[in-house]
């Protein structure tokens, strides 16, 4: 995208929720944030450069004047998707709701691999309009930023032109997209070497190009005993901190083992965490990754939701997140799902805002978004209601009204 300078100024906003007194681990209380009543926020360039009771007399830039009230939010962040992707599943879906095993779909011809055949059957630009389509859906939920993963390619070459796609899509849409290389996602069918060889692969041969070519900063794996474990993962991981990747790992989604393996390396996140127990929720509360919930997933697959409230009575770190894909998780509606897992674990909505926005960018390293404040990216999610409680109360069904991205509102 064009670097933007130009000056502008917003508003009257009838109710801003900055998020800035927001801290990255436990319990919010209800109504315990910061909010500001008819405020104009300044804006140059693609960031917030002041907050003001009224128009500043000497201002010289573009007057953006707000007809209607709205409350206004960080954009959201959603820190893990998987939407560079081809095909669909809707038939493991029915095959599952019908009491079909997944070890069954599989052999049916369903799973993950049925996606990875679907993936590298597409072309590059065919992946790149399905992320733009997808990013422009998100966008009109209010998401600014989105965790893109690559992992239904498997091969060396397959990865890479996941993760092309991933960075051409970033530069045609408006939405800031945040690779991920989860080439360690499930041992290929087509590889008959077992889970070591096919890691080292990937170190040898994928990991000198993604570093070399600036493809991601971020290393994934998908830990269950079976496939990706804390032995065989010691080595691969190691590597990818030697390239100075950053780490984070699917974890506990249906076996434990994940966590600590995000724990050992010093993973930036631990995601899924559906399994965890009191042992692994005590584990992560002591480090400092963040635990990511992802509800999609549990709703997709009827399964127990992330223990997110032990984790932050416990004094965790906790984001939430869509897991958007085409199998598990095929919504895509960050604020339907959140609101969901608020109303089973009894979270309140000032801790779903803040493990939507700036606890969301803590998970993904980034500390210029994530809150409304002077030097953060003009990152902001627009609604036309007087509290920021009906946005999660209505469950996906009052939608933003406006998004802006880089200090420009987006066109839905």
């Amino acid at each position: 995208m064009k670097e933007n300078k130009v000056k502008k100024i917003v508003g009257p906003i009838r109710v801003l929720v900055p998020m800035d007194d927001v801290g990255f681990r436990g319990p919010i209380k209800y109504n315990q944030i910061n909010t500001l009543n008819n405020i104009y926020l300044s804006i140059e360039g693609e960031l917030i450069n002041g907050l003001h009771a009224s128009i500043p007399l000497d201002f010289d830039g573009e007057i953006l004047e707000l007809q209607k009230e709205y409350t206004v939010l960080p954009g959201f962040i959603d820190c893990h998707t998987h939407i560079c992707f081809s095909g669909s599943r809707s038939r493991d879906f029915a095959m599952r709701n019908s009491g079909i095993s997944y070890i069954e779909i599989s052999k049916a011809g369903g799973g993950i691999w049925d996606t990875v055949s679907r993936t590298r059957e597409a072309g590059l630009m065919d992946l790149v309009q399905g992320i733009e389509t997808r990013s422009r859906a998100l966008i009109e939920k209010g998401i600014t930023t989105a965790e893109v993963k690559s992992g239904y390619g498997l091969s060396v070459n397959e990865e890479l032109k996941m993760l092309e796609a991933i960075k051409i899509a970033n530069e045609t849409t408006p939405m800031n997209l945040i690779a991920t290389c989860l080439a360690a996602h499930i041992i290929p069918k087509d590889f008959d070497q077992g889970a070591v060889a096919y890691l080292n692969l990937i170190v040898n041969e994928l990991f000198p190009i993604i570093s070399a070519q600036n493809l991601t900063n971020r290393i994934d794996a998908f830990v269950e005993e079976e496939a990706f474990n804390e032995k065989n993962t010691e080595s691969y991981f190691q590597a990818a901190k030697d390239y100075g990747f950053d780490i984070t790992v699917h974890a506990d989604q249906f076996s434990v083992g994940g966590s600590k393996v995000a724990v050992k390396h010093g993973a930036l996140s631990a995601d899924h965490l559906e399994a965890s127990g009191d042992d692994e929720i005590d584990l992560l509360v002591q480090s400092e990754t963040t635990c990511v919930a992802l509800p999609g997933a549990s709703i997709g697959l009827g399964c127990a939701f992330t223990p997110a409230r032990k984790i932050l009575d416990r004094g965790g770190k906790l984001a939430i997140a869509s897991d958007w894909n085409p199998g598990s998780a095929p919504m895509g509606d960050l604020i339907t799902q959140a609101s969901i897992l608020a109303t089973y674990e009894k979270l309140s909505s000032e801790e779903v805002f803040a493990g939507i926005t700036k606890r969301a960018a803590n998970a993904l390293g980034l500390d210029d978004r994530g809150e409304i404040k002077v030097g953060k990216r003009a990152d902001m999610v627009f609604y036309e209601t007087s509290s920021y409680h009906e946005i999660l109360y209505l469950q996906g069904g009052l939608k933003p009204a406006k998004t802006m991205i880089g200090g420009e509102f987006i066109e839905y």
